[in-house]
């Protein structure tokens, strides 16, 4: 008897892989148990995935786009006169406020990378993504400080059970970001005595961002 065309069972089985880590974690996850839950025999799942790596691999990148969609609603980044701290912590908010099985299950595929060297570059693929859109509005740099901030308070929200703050992330990657540079750094001038330290510069003692403990001595600057 022909085999029955199914052309979606294999989205049919991601989609049950995802169901089975979601309900049982990874412990539960294999091909037997994927294929009780997607209602397809068994070979089929070792037909479309070899190994369980491949199908966790699968089941990963599905799971990584829940932000990316957040993203591309916002019309992804692209506009560069954004707010862009407060762009992305409103993003964070909107992507953790929404189902937290779905986060939590894209967090626990990604760990899973720390015992399963297959799945990094997968697990990786989030960070590289956001960070090349991140690159239109920072350096280089300072966008993947971002995405290590944003990855850090979104596994602390996940691990701590605590609401997650919108204006605190606002903030903290609101410093990750490099001020303009003023009027007279822009001229090349050197910056006025008494004025707030351009970025580079030395800062003045006793200012904010000066090395704890430096204070000017008394009568220093006297004749």
């Amino acid at each position: 008897m022909p085999r029955r065309h199914d052309p979606e069972r294999r989205q049919r089985i991601i989609d049950a892989a995802i169901r089975v880590v979601g309900e049982k974690g990874l412990a539960g996850l294999s091909h037997r148990s994927v294929a009780a839950e997607a209602d397809v025999p068994l070979g089929s799942t070792t037909y479309h995935f070899a190994t369980l790596d491949e199908l966790m691999i699968a089941a990963l990148r599905q799971a990584n786009e829940g932000f990316a969609k957040a993203v591309a609603a916002h019309g992804g980044l692209t506009d560069t006169r954004l707010d862009l701290p407060a762009e992305l912590a409103g993003l964070l908010g909107e992507w953790l406020a929404g189902e937290r099985t779905g986060v939590e299950l894209e967090y626990e595929l990604y760990l899973a990378a720390l015992r399963r060297p297959a799945l990094r570059p997968v697990a990786a693929e989030w960070a590289e993504d956001l960070a090349t859109l991140l690159a239109g509005h920072v350096d280089p740099l300072t966008a993947r400080a971002l995405v290590a901030l944003m990855d850090g308070i979104c596994l602390q929200v996940l691990l701590t059970d605590a609401p997650y703050d919108e204006e605190y992330a606002r903030e903290a990657l609101t410093r990750l970001i490099p001020a303009a540079p003023g009027p007279a750094a822009a001229s090349g001038l050197p910056a006025t005595p008494g004025s707030p330290a351009t970025p580079g510069s030395p800062a003045t003692p006793g200012s904010p961002g000066s090395p704890p403990g430096r204070r000017p001595r008394p009568g220093a600057g006297r004749r």
